[in-house]
């Protein structure tokens, strides 16, 4: 019976998210607040995590947590999870990028609104006893310019709010298509052109490597003068001090910041300032939005534990749960035959060619092509597993090339790993039989039709009278049960294959028997465990 799955919720947040792990047969607990010794104590004794954005999962923390399958941020950002660690442990890392967008999106505008009006000033100072019309004069923001750095999905939101306040709306964004950009009704430009058009600007991006502090001085100064910074995305796209100068040179009218370089922000340069407004990192703190994406990640983290299905994955390609059991077979399938071919590899791998043909090449590949090069490693590299066997391919240089093709001759589905080495090359491929059985059906452009099983022996050799039975009666001498025998050659009397199941591992002194019969070319061990998954 297998166990049942575990989940730790280590933040807080809504009480709907073990309610779905509950309903959908989970076993959850609720230990926000636990600290760092603690939580490494007993992560160990579970399946997932489902944290937002208080709980630091770092590398240390990870390290050595062997049970731990998935990850899951309650929200976007996932710059507080060691996300290379992850990935090297295998652990699929998820978010939930859609659950916030439009409260995210609202806070903007009202972030937009209030520099628009200084109402947030104009409220201390009425409550002060003041009446201060003049000094809160404001300006419009009908028929102005609003620039969008980054238009995805909160930006996008931005986009169709701020249209219906009349405003123009253009945008950077290096993955915003023309097409995208006509449907949602934006001028898509380029960054130094936003600088120079925009009235207000508003910052919608990741935080990266390439967006780190990338509202510098050398940005401040390309802007137009007078122009009004919202920044509700991340407090390190914003270099603090330079900002400072920028207002209090008049180049930047006003900035309105959620989100700050260090949180909690107790204290900060920028505070006090008149031309600032502040607010505690309240862009997704709706009861609507912690609802929404505290049911998506629950529900992400169920379907991935119960069934395989893969969304909104950082570290891994998508996988529908509708998908999920369609592709399981075919995981197992293209798992083998790297399997395969890397147990039987003996110099560094160039190049890999994984080809899909017939009902295959209709379904999502890339699964597939992880789960291959995840069997293709492992021989090699223990660390390797599906999650980053892709990444690891790289480091390695090894180019990695998908090919679909509708037709697939006598098989309806088949899928066909080729690799090349410094010194040789290997193809092999691979069908299903009754829709969930994989079998090997060519090994280097020989035919044959095999199974594999826990145990195998690969042979080669010259097609010649006698070799069935000398092989039979060696093992046979030696107590080794033969399960399966599966033949092939490419002429008779040319070069053969032979793959032997057997019950149980060959001892090396048998091995060394096998290899110096009549005829035999190469004989390799081959040894298939688990599964793709």
């Amino acid at each position: 019976m297998a166990t049942k799955k575990r989940v730790l919720i280590a933040d807080v947040m809504s009480p709907k998210a073990a309610e779905v792990f509950k309903e959908r047969g989970i076993d959850v607990d609720v230990r926000p607040g636990l600290d760092k010794a603690a939580l490494k104590a007993c992560l160990g004794d579970y399946d997932g995590l489902a944290v937002r954005s208080t709980t630091k999962v770092t590398g240390d923390l990870l390290k050595g947590i062997t049970r731990l399958r998935v990850i899951g941020r309650a929200g976007v950002g996932v710059d507080t999870i060691d996300v290379p660690q992850a990935t090297a442990q295998g652990v699929v890392v998820m978010n939930a990028p859609l659950g916030n967008a439009i409260t995210t999106a609202e806070h903007a505008i009202a972030m937009i609104m209030s520099l628009a009006r200084q109402i947030p000033q104009a409220n201390a100072s009425t409550h002060l006893g003041k009446w201060e019309k003049s000094r809160f004069m404001g300006v419009e923001i009908s028929a102005k310019t609003l620039g969008l750095v980054g238009c995805g999905n909160i930006g996008s939101v931005v986009a169709d709010r701020a249209q219906g306040l009349k405003m123009k709306v253009i945008s950077y964004d290096p993955y915003l298509t023309l097409e995208r950009a006509k449907v949602l009704g934006v001028e898509k430009v380029e960054l130094d052109d936003l600088y120079r058009r925009a009235d207000f600007i508003t910052l919608h991006v990741p935080l990266t490597d390439a967006t780190r502090r990338m509202i510098d001085t050398a940005a401040l100064g390309k802007m137009k003068r007078g122009v009004r910074l919202v920044n509700c995305a991340r407090g390190e796209l914003v270099v603090e001090a330079d900002l400072k100068a920028a207002l209090e040179s008049g180049q930047v009218a006003a900035a309105a910041l959620d989100v700050f370089v260090e949180e909690p922000a107790k204290t900060n340069l920028l505070f006090g300032m008149d031309s600032v407004v502040a607010t505690p990192h309240l862009g997704a703190s709706t009861v609507e939005a912690q609802e929404k994406v505290a049911i998506q990640i629950a529900e992400q983290m169920a379907d991935f534990l119960l069934t395989g299905a893969v969304s909104s994955a950082v570290n891994m390609p998508s996988v529908t749960a509708e998908e999920a059991p369609r592709l399981k077979p075919y995981l197992e399938l293209a798992r083998q035959l790297g399997s395969f071919v890397g147990q039987l590899t003996e110099t560094a791998i160039k190049a890999v060619t994984i080809e899909y043909a017939g009902r295959v090449s209709e379904l999502n590949t890339r699964p597939m092509t992880a789960a291959a090069l995840h069997g293709l490693l492992s021989p090699l590299l223990e660390t390797v597993n599906m999650v980053n066997a892709l990444i690891v391919a790289k480091e390695r240089g090894i180019a990695v090339r998908e090919v679909r093709h509708e037709q697939t001759g006598p098989y309806h589905t088949m899928i066909r790993l080729e690799i090349a080495t410094e010194r040789q090359s290997h193809a092999v491929s691979g069908t299903l039989f009754g829709a969930d059985r994989p079998r090997i059906v060519d090994i280097n452009g020989i035919p044959i039709d095999a199974e594999v099983g826990p145990h195998m022996l690969y042979i080669t050799n010259q097609d010649k009278p006698g070799f069935i039975g000398a092989i039979g009666t060696l093992l046979g001498n030696a107590g080794i049960n033969i399960a399966t025998f599966n033949l092939g050659r490419s002429a008779p009397q040319g070069e053969a294959i032979a793959l032997v199941g057997v019950d149980s591992p060959t001892p090396e002194p048998i091995m060394q028997k096998i290899r110096a019969l009549p005829h035999v070319l190469r004989v390799q061990a081959l040894r298939f465990d688990g599964s793709a998954g």
